[in-house]
């Protein structure tokens, strides 16, 4: 039986990774700054489907394959600390970019265009590989039970804090950025918040010495 520790401890790391800035928040916060809520939500709604997608690979198996290889889990954390490190010197480094200050505007696209992107925008996120493929086996333990089932609950617990988090981003995206464009203590604060987060969690994935259980 998954304990609590395993699931607020996933929540954590997930709530920590959806409020630092990656593809997925740069993507639905420009839309729905550049095109309006429901152009945001839609987005989201093509990310929560790419969230399944890692999902099933998780609950079908995929820490066997990095069991089995334990060298391919060990490189696939050191690129992940890399990644996760990058972010956060772009949202630390002197001039570096919020996601509430959209870089260029953006032409209007189509209801499925926005799910499509939104979906192919998530698949490729490497924050995501890294939060199912290093962070969340972490939690998992060969004593609680199946791994298949303990990777489906926790990788729910994931999903269902990023578009919760994600949905009410969505929907105050315009006044966020509305707010901090006139305050650059508050812009400059918020970067600092989300660079320490990742920071902290790449230096956690660096230092980190456990493998991934399997049946």
């Amino acid at each position: 039986m998954i304990d609590s520790v395993a699931v607020l401890g996933v929540a954590a790391i997930a709530l920590g990774m959806v409020l630092t800035p990656g593809p997925n928040m740069l993507y639905l916060v420009s839309r729905s700054i550049t095109q309006g809520r429901a152009a945001g939500l839609v987005s989201l709604a093509g990310v929560a489907l790419g969230f399944l997608c890692y999902l099933a690979a998780a609950a079908l198996g995929i820490s066997a394959v990095f069991s089995a290889v334990p060298q391919a889990y060990a490189a696939l954390k050191v690129a992940g600390a890399c990644y996760l490190g990058w972010l956060a010197w772009q949202a630390l480094r002197p001039g570096g970019h919020s996601p509430f200050v959209p870089a260029r505007a953006l032409p209007r696209d189509s209801s499925l265009r926005l799910f499509l992107t939104g979906l192919t925008t998530n698949l490729l996120n490497p924050k995501i590989a890294v939060m199912y493929l290093a962070l969340i086996p972490q939690f998992v333990h060969a004593g609680a039970g199946p791994v298949w089932f303990q990777s489906l609950l926790l990788g729910s617990v994931q999903i269902v804090v990023a578009l919760a988090v994600n949905a009410l981003i969505v929907c105050v995206a315009g006044t966020v950025a509305k707010f901090l464009s006139g305050r650059p203590a508050w812009l400059r604060a918020q970067k600092f918040v989300m660079g320490s987060v990742l920071g902290g969690l790449a230096v956690h994935l660096a230092l980190d010495r456990t493998r991934p259980a399997v049946v």
